[in-house]
């Protein structure tokens, strides 16, 4: 990940925020309609009370997930080409326990009636539907960790606890940027929308 192409990146949106205050401020002092400021009074409150609203979408939640499950990928040592005696038996044990992972999602999902489909029984939509990238990142979890505490790479419950938070420590540049980019889309549609 190149840092210092995401600081540029966050410079650019903190830059452009900027632009968008003073913007909107000189567009509503001329009276434009629908065009409200981001320094009035109502401006503020929306800013100051409606920050936290504007930044827990999904999307966090979905960064957040993918960068822990490719910091237990790339901390598990799955993802490097030399192969011992004891990585494939890791790998084995390790896709033994993606299978019974995968086995228990399709009973959840494929049974007449399981607990995953919606009230009609179609899997889209359904909460299987709706949770298939949260899904899909434990799944990667359960491959990585397994395979490296096998393996003997993760060896401590330390170990295990680096690999789930390396991906965040790894990626905090990307929600860093993610802030900048909510805050700025958001003051765009509060500005104009």
């Amino acid at each position: 990940m190149n840092k210092r192409l995401i600081a540029l990146a966050c410079v650019a949106f903190g830059v452009a925020e900027l632009l968008l205050v003073i913007l909107s401020w000189l567009l509503s002092a001329t009276r434009l309609e629908g065009v409200r400021s981001l320094i009035s009074s109502e401006g503020i409150r929306w800013f100051v009370g409606e920050f936290t609203h504007m930044l827990a979408l999904p999307l966090l939640v979905w960064l957040l997930l993918l960068l822990v499950a490719l910091g237990c990928l790339q901390r598990s040592g799955l993802m490097k080409r030399g192969r011992g005696y004891r990585d494939r038996v890791a790998l084995r044990v390790s896709l033994a326990f993606v299978i019974l992972y995968v086995v228990i999602l399709c009973l959840l999902t494929l049974l007449p009636h399981a607990i995953l489909l919606s009230a009609t029984g179609s899997l889209f939509p359904s909460a299987f539907s709706r949770a298939l990238f949260p899904i899909v990142c434990f799944g990667v979890c359960v491959l990585s960790l397994s395979f490296g505490m096998v393996s003997g790479r993760l060896r401590t419950l330390t170990d295990i606890f680096d690999a789930l938070t390396f991906g965040l420590q790894q990626g905090a540049p990307l929600i860093i940027l993610y802030i900048m980019l909510i805050q700025f889309y958001a003051s765009l549609i509060f500005v104009f929308g």
